[in-house]
């Protein structure tokens, strides 16, 4: 087993008065050659958006999107005609797929907007724009390892046009997370968002980060307190 640990202030950050981000890979005018991607990943960026700002109409294409607030509300609109607002508890994903144009704004004009925003390149380029978001409540749930999104939709997840598995969970308790990939050249990214880990002899705290390969089972210990999302993405 392999595993890189990357310190939450090692990332890169961004500051516009109105957002402020940090890059977990090479994003905008961040670069770093060694942080390019883990895979298909190509993006996690932390974002806090003011009161009343956001992104206006940009487009992508041939990227899987999905958007994680993790407080406060975002109100996204699209060329297709999709309008929504999102909260913590629920999760959006976007196939940009031939092309999509959107804006992104802190739907509140008091309080700032902190998400997570993750690009994953698709499997299949040229596919039709999908968009589609779901309420989990089951992430109320602490203490397990909830599956959000995998590439069929099943499981009550949400689909990605890849072969990646999406996982959040919530812990008040130690415990030990026992973890079995899909695929042999899998690689999992850990990324802390609240709390503390441990893997093999690496721990790892709040916004720090671990990339395990070469493996096939995986320990993940968990301390109290603890918030994580996990990433499974083939070809590492």
């Amino acid at each position: 087993m392999k595993i890189n640990h990357i310190p939450g202030e090692s990332r890169g950050k961004g500051d516009h008065e109105w957002l402020k981000s940090r890059f977990s890979f090479s994003f905008a005018d961040y670069y770093d050659p060694s942080r390019m991607g883990f895979g298909p990943l190509r993006v996690i960026n932390d974002d806090w958006i003011a009161p009343g700002s956001g992104f206006p109409p940009h487009s992508h294409r041939d990227m899987e999107i999905f958007t994680i607030p993790l407080s406060g509300k975002l109100h996204h609109k699209d060329n297709t005609g999709k309008e929504s607002v999102i909260g913590p508890g629920e999760i959006q994903i976007m196939s940009a797929g031939t092309g999509v144009t959107h804006s992104e704004f802190n739907d509140s004009e008091t309080e700032p907007l902190n998400l997570l925003q993750i690009w994953i390149e698709p499997s299949i380029r040229g596919i039709s724009p999908r968009h589609e978001e779901k309420s989990f409540p089951f992430l109320n749930e602490k203490n397990k390892l909830h599956e959000i999104i995998n590439p069929t939709g099943e499981s009550n997840a949400l689909k990605i046009q890849q072969g990646a598995y999406i996982y959040l969970g919530t812990w008040n308790k130690k415990e030990e997370i026992k973890f079995h990939m899909h695929g042999a050249n899998n690689g999992l990214y850990i990324f802390v968002i609240e709390g503390m880990i441990s893997v093999g002899e690496v721990a790892a705290n709040k916004k720090d980060a671990l990339e395990v390969t070469q493996a096939e089972n995986i320990s993940i210990r968990v301390s109290e307190n603890t918030f994580l999302l996990i990433i499974e993405v083939p070809n590492v």
